[in-house]
């Protein structure tokens, strides 16, 4: 029986436990709403390369989970999951990360029998050499064109950068050489070790009966897993300083693109965890934000535009501060960012500070609104082991010291590290 929770503050109530199966469930209530969205997430992403499921140590190729994940949708007996629930009026689809990869849908009718479709697939396994020799021309095309994409390029050069040996530096997909090497074997073996149900979690948000989520969960998901996870090793640990201070790329792009980043060490799991996260996101805002004097200025010079955004990511026992955009000379941005950051060591202004807590906690309200994104959320709590609907009180007792000691303490120009995507004059002239 999954237990309510009430939180009075934010109105909002959700029904959550782990099932019988070793399945951790979310139930969001959300009373007088026609339509309802669902995810399953599986706590396996495109960093778990290395792992020991029992005794041994196995290594697969890089791509693997965006590969099971394309898979997972083939069925036994013939058709797919996405046409089947399509024709019952859901909108199926997955993706995958470096953390984890998951499938959801939304719809407004036939919600239970597409749930029970959607915990039916992804545990499911069913792959042909016929089937992943198929796949793998599909990918190499996808990957292909991922790399004729400057924002790709410039993120993954950046993490290459950063990262001597943890495998967020890789492409989620791999590359074309890497999933040639992947069989049914390794896909068999790879969703045995992590697509079981105390890896998983299942979120659901809209106006439906918790007690026929749970049932139909445990209609599906009889086999009880024993709650055993896979050991995870992501190479030798990294230090804080970048591996690689500078990436430069040639691309046919109408500007130089850039991405610059600093590694920060990742707070334990729980509340710590989800704590660094706002304390760290209010910070970047305060600084950074597109009414900042900061973007105004370096905006009235010239050297960004909209497109400027900033970043904190978590992923894989990883965390990473990044500021994306364009620029006709990104050296000197890079330059104006550690200036900033230095400055910021005097500490944040009051009144600047104020209005990002209120941003803050607004779009926080906002986001309540959202199916999809108050469950992809819920997972996120569920894999690292804190409560999301809590993060309103902590942002309460969030305080402007917290933010300026995660500048002093992270956000150093020495750990700084730059990606660029620059324009190439051959192919400018031969376009």
């Amino acid at each position: 029986m999954l237990e309510r929770i009430d939180y009075t503050n934010i109105g909002e109530t959700v029904y959550r436990g782990v099932l019988s199966n070793g399945l951790p469930v979310n139930v969001v209530k959300k009373a007088g709403y026609s339509h309802s969205f669902a995810m399953l997430a599986v706590n396996y992403g495109g960093a778990d390369r290395r792992f020991k499921p029992k005794d041994e140590w196995i290594d697969t190729p890089a791509g693997v989970a965006h590969f099971l994940e394309h898979k997972m949708f083939d069925m036994p007996q013939g058709g797919n999951a996405l046409f089947t629930m399509a024709a019952l009026g859901a909108q199926p689809n997955a993706y995958t990360s470096s953390g984890m990869t998951a499938y959801h849908f939304d719809c407004v009718d036939n919600f239970y029998e597409n749930l029970k479709q959607l915990v039916s697939f992804v545990t499911t396994p069913y792959f042909t050499a016929e089937s992943v020799a198929k796949e793998q021309g599909i990918i190499g095309q996808e990957i292909m064109m991922c790399e004729d994409m400057p924002e790709y390029v410039v993120y993954y050069s950046l993490m290459r950068g950063l990262y001597a040996h943890h495998p967020v530096r890789d492409n989620v997909a791999g590359s074309v050489e890497s999933i040639a090497e992947i069989t049914p074997e390794t896909l068999y073996l790879c969703h045995g070790s992590f697509y079981r149900p105390s890896n998983m979690c299942l979120c659901v948000a809209g106006d439906v009966d918790p007690q026929r989520v749970e049932d139909t969960a445990m209609y599906v998901l009889t086999d009880v897993d024993g709650g055993r996870q896979p050991e995870r090793d992501y190479g030798e640990p990294e230090t804080v300083c970048p591996a690689a201070v500078r990436q430069v790329r040639k691309m046919s792009v109408s500007a130089p693109q850039f991405a610059i980043g600093i590694k920060i060490k990742p707070a334990p799991r729980g509340e710590a965890y989800m704590r660094q996260n706002m304390v760290g996101s209010m910070a970047m805002y305060c600084l950074f934000n597109q009414s900042s004097p900061f973007f105004l200025r370096l905006y009235a010079n010239g050297l960004l535009n909209s497109e400027f955004t900033t970043d904190l990511d978590y992923c894989a026992g990883t965390l990473t501060a990044m500021w994306l955009g364009e620029s006709r000379d990104p050296e000197a941005v890079q330059a104006e960012i550690a200036a900033e950051l230095k400055k910021a060591a005097e500490g944040i202004d009051p009144a600047v500070w104020a209005r990002a807590k209120k941003s803050a906690y607004g779009a926080r309200i906002r986001s309540l609104s959202s199916f999809s994104g108050i469950c992809t959320a819920m997972v996120g709590g569920c894999f690292e082991d804190y409560d999301y609907m809590q993060s309103f009180e902590v942002l309460s007792s969030i305080t402007k010291e917290e933010a300026e000691r995660f500048i002093a303490e992270n956000l150093t120009p020495e750990r700084m590290a730059v990606s660029i995507v620059s324009e190439d004059a051959e192919a400018a002239e031969n376009a």
